[in-house]
């Protein structure tokens, strides 16, 4: 289990690599938006966060004074840090499918796949209302799933079965497979259940 010091080490090292590039670079890579000439517009899932261009540190837009959590600080500074493709791929994979992720299969599936089979797989309705509130856009197969773009670069599909007095609730949760090329395994698991833990925050 990573440690506070484990956190802010990986904090330091990220905002370091990234003082050492053009902040034009950072952008046009990510895909997002100037705030003004020297930070970035980040949305993620239902905030918005300024992001400075030279120390890397985090605003949340809406409420200054509400501190932006650590592994999502992260999480966006190793996504502002990928040599990302210049367009996704158009091919979805499962976890297991992207390279190195097995090691992190235990950790994505306690994080993202059991709490939403745990709290939407008899709750269709509400996954659907909280999807909503997150812009996902209704995609095919399974009784609920939804895409969402996460950051420019990077949707995901959260695909639900509901379960019923016979048989238990099945989920999954589909990447474009020009991910692995962008976060790593880890990395790619947080997102997955920081999109499920959002969701359940607004079905409430």
């Amino acid at each position: 289990m990573p440690r506070i010091d484990d956190y802010l080490g990986a904090l330091t090292l990220a905002r370091e690599q990234l003082a050492a590039e053009p902040f034009e670079l950072i952008l046009a890579r990510s895909g997002f938006e100037p705030a003004d000439g020297s930070t970035l517009c980040v949305p993620f899932l239902n905030r918005v966060y300024r992001v400075s261009g030279t120390g890397f540190a985090f605003v949340d837009a809406a409420a200054a004074a509400r501190d932006v959590p650590l592994q999502e600080q992260i999480l966006i500074l190793h996504y502002l840090m990928a040599r990302s493709p210049a367009a996704v791929a158009g091919d979805w994979v499962a976890y297991r499918e992207i390279p190195g992720a097995a090691f992190y299969f235990g950790a994505f599936v306690k994080r993202a796949i059991d709490p939403l089979k745990k709290a939407f797989g008899q709750n269709i309705a509400g996954l659907a209302a909280a999807a909503g509130r997150l812009m996902g856009r209704p995609v095919e197969p399974g009784d609920a799933g939804f895409e969402f773009q996460v950051f420019p670069k990077v949707p995901l599909r959260l695909i639900l079965y509901a379960g019923d007095a016979e048989f238990a609730p099945e989920a999954n949760i589909l990447f474009d497979r020009s991910i692995g090329g962008m976060l790593s395994p880890e990395d790619i698991a947080w997102l997955a259940g920081m999109l499920v833990y959002r969701l359940i925050g607004l079905s409430s």
